[in-house]
C-alpha cells in the first residue's frame, strides 16, 4: 500500500489525472482492489470527522499533529481497513493544496468525479456522507459554475448541520441574508472563514 501511496502522489504532481480519465478510472479501481473494505470499522469516518472540526470548523482552521500521526498510522498498518476511501480524500486534498500553492485553479471536472465517487464510496461503506465532503462537494460545483446544485448541497446540509460556519458562511455568500451575516459576525468573528470573506 505504500507503494501504492507514492505512485499516487508522483501522479497528481503531474497532474496526469485531470488531464486523462483513463488514467483516473485505474487508479481509483486499483485502491479499491487493493483495500479492504469493513462496514463496522469507522475509523476513517472519525478521522474525516476530526479533519472537519480542526480544519474547517475551528476559528483557527488548522490541523493538529494527531491528524497527521494517525494517518500515517493507518498506511503503515497491514490490517487497515477502508483504506481506499482515505486515499481518494487525500487526493482530493492534495490536488486543491498543489495547484492553489502554484496559483492555478482545480480542475473542477477533476474534482467534481472525485467527490462523487468518494461520496459513493462512503454511502456503500458507511450508509453516510461525513458534513466536510459535503462542504467539498459543493465547493467543486460551485467552481465548476453548478452554482444552483452547489447552493442545494449548502442549505440541505444546514438543516441536518445548522451550527457549521462553513455552511453559514457559504450560505451567506450565496443569499446574503442578514440574519445568517448578523450570526456570523456576533457568534463568529473570529472564524478563519469569515475573517477570510471579509464579512462584517
Amino acid at each position: 500500500m505504500k507503494n501504492l501511496i507514492l505512485f499516487f502522489l508522483l501522479l497528481i504532481s503531474l497532474n496526469l489525472f485531470s488531464q486523462n480519465s483513463e488514467d483516473y478510472k485505474t487508479f481509483i479501481e486499483k485502491i479499491k482492489k487493493d483495500s479492504k473494505t469493513d462496514k463496522a470499522d469507522k475509523t476513517v469516518y472519525h478521522l474525516f470527522n476530526d479533519f472537519y472540526e480542526q480544519g474547517l470548523q475551528s476559528d483557527q482552521g488548522e490541523l493538529s499533529e494527531d491528524i497527521s500521526q494517525r494517518i500515517q498510522k493507518l498506511y503503515s498498518d497491514k490490517k487497515a481497513k477502508n483504506l481506499q476511501i482515505l486515499t481518494m480524500f487525500l487526493l482530493y486534498q492534495n490536488h486543491i493544496t498543489e495547484t492553489a500553492a502554484v496559483g492555478k485553479q482545480p480542475d473542477p471536472n477533476f474534482q467534481i468525479n472525485l467527490i462523487k465517487d468518494l461520496e459513493s464510496e462512503l454511502k456503500n461503506t458507511y450508509g453516510s456522507v461525513p458534513i466536510i465532503i459535503n462542504i467539498y462537494k459543493a465547493e467543486a460545483l460551485n467552481s465548476a459554475g453548478a452554482t444552483k446544485e452547489s447552493a442545494e448541497i449548502i442549505s440541505n446540509s444546514l438543516i441536518q448541520y445548522p451550527n457549521s460556519v462553513p455552511l453559514k458562511v457559504y450560505k451567506y455568500l450565496d443569499t446574503k441574508d442578514e440574519k445568517i451575516k448578523k450570526d456570523l459576525v456576533d457568534n463568529h468573528t473570529n472564524h478563519w472563514m469569515v475573517k477570510q470573506f471579509g464579512i462584517k
